[in-house]
């Protein structure tokens, strides 16, 4: 199971990638067409044509990680396939990879605390 540092920043590429690719090309593709390099610290999730796969690739601190995930019923919730990125955080993307609905997950509103008189 993947497990994200809560720090971590992630985009994904809205648009399906050819699956044949591997760390390398993905993370290429990540910096030249999206803008974003895997090997500075952020994520970027890629989908495939089919809505059942998944690949993420990541700059662990040591080396290159690509995390591969099919689901065997459903596919994932994925936006609108449109060109570019979007961001989405560590709660989201555990929903994303479990198959749930993440774009049904918001970040609670914290009230501002007022001033003590």
């Amino acid at each position: 199971m993947l497990t994200p540092p809560a720090n971590l920043t992630i985009y994904v590429a809205t648009q399906p990638v050819d699956f044949r690719k591997g760390a390398e090309g993905l993370a290429l593709l990540a910096k030249e067409t999206l803008g974003h390099d895997p090997m500075k610290g952020v994520a970027v999730v890629f989908r495939a044509k089919r809505a059942d796969r998944v690949k993420i690739v990541v700059w662990d601190g040591s080396g290159l990680v690509m995390y591969w995930k099919r689901l065997d019923s459903n596919g994932f919730k994925w936006p609108p396939i449109v060109a570019g990125v979007m961001r989405m955080n560590t709660a989201q993307l555990s929903a994303l990879l479990a198959g749930m609905d993440w774009t049904r997950m918001h970040a609670p509103r914290i009230p501002q605390p007022k001033a003590l008189a």
